[in-house]
């Protein structure tokens, strides 16, 4: 496996490989766009459920913040008193058999990391199959739920989508421009111009919506109700840990603290086992939410993840009230 480092190098900067992998990039961003007109012309079948569904997504590879908009949303159609749902495929999680619906204690091994932090922070029903209509189906039959969130999604358009949002990395954009494997891109930037919304996890640019982080502190993974403010740290050495798509944002955090840190990096979706967080000395050991979920069985006194908010503008809020409007008055 590639690691993130030469990845990052590889789709962000002037490497001479990715040039040498141009023509497979226009390759895949060549089928992508066939397969997309194939679902257009109805070649390829688009299944519809009953209810709304909003798929986030995102054109690149890697994280840039799919999972706290969802739960932003989650929380906000709860708030307007409706009955939320998530979908998700279920990335990294082994199950033989799908579709899983997901709990606050799911194994995060068999059904995914992210949908089980889903299901911890919103407390919503939560459903994972590779087959994104079939875990929407399963959760209609089985909850009352209202309105459907897919996260991650956006390329697979076999399930009906009333509203798309496309959340990209404000600081990195779009890499080299290539598609894979030559860039980050999954498909042509120009699928942008068809979603509802864009949002922006940093510098939002024109017709973008800024999705700004609000980091509130660390959590024991051995006792949720023991936090510790993250100035605390400050001057200290911490062991930073991060399996996540780009843990720059999340070492950078903890520097701009004053925070020596001392990066341990794994690839996204790393399954974590406890010799991973066996180091020789006492220093604090600081992770991702997305990281924690994986570690809480076997985690010591020493662990702690940082905990994180997101905030979106009003005037994202008005547009979503407009598309949901639209969507009610047919």
């Amino acid at each position: 496996m590639l690691s993130p480092q030469f990845l990052q190098q590889l789709w962000y900067n002037k490497h001479p490989l990715s040039y040498l992998l141009l023509p497979l990039g226009w390759l895949y961003g060549a089928f992508i766009s066939l397969r997309k007109f194939a679902y257009v012309v109805g070649v390829l079948p688009v299944q519809k459920v009953e209810v709304p569904v909003i798929v986030v997504g995102n054109i690149t590879v890697g994280g840039t913040g799919k999972t706290p908009l969802i739960i932003w949303l989650a929380e906000y159609f709860k708030e307007k008193g409706m009955h939320p749902g998530i979908i998700s495929r279920g990335y990294g999680g082994s199950a033989k058999q799908w579709p899983q619906q997901v709990r606050a204690d799911s194994n995060p091994s068999i059904v995914g990391d992210e949908p089980v932090l889903i299901a911890q922070r919103t407390l919503c029903p939560v459903a994972v199959s590779p087959k994104r209509y079939i875990a929407a189906k399963e959760l209609l039959e089985h909850t009352e739920c209202d309105i459907l969130l897919c996260d991650d999604g956006l390329q697979h358009l076999s399930l009906y989508r009333d509203i798309e949002i496309a959340v990209i990395d404000g600081d990195r954009r779009f890499g080299n421009g290539h598609c894979l494997p030559a860039g980050p891109l999954r498909e042509s930037v120009n699928g942008l111009n068809k979603v509802d919304m864009i949002v922006s996890n940093a510098k939002a640019g024109k017709n973008e919506f800024l999705m700004e982080y609000k980091p509130s502190g660390l959590v024991s993974l051995q006792d949720e109700n023991k936090q510790l403010p993250l100035d605390s740290l400050h001057g200290n050495d911490v062991h930073a840990v991060a399996g996540i798509g780009n843990p720059q944002r999340f070492y950078s955090y903890l520097r701009s603290m004053g925070i020596n840190i001392i990066k341990h990096e794994f690839p996204d979706h790393y399954n974590y086992r406890p010799e991973d967080l066996s180091f020789s000395d006492d220093n604090p050991i600081v992770m991702t939410e997305k990281d924690a979920v994986k570690c809480r069985g076997f985690a010591n006194a020493k662990c702690w993840y940082l905990k994180i908010e997101v905030e979106m503008s009003k005037t994202f809020e008005h547009r979503l009230n407009i598309l949901m409007k639209d969507l009610n008055n047919g």
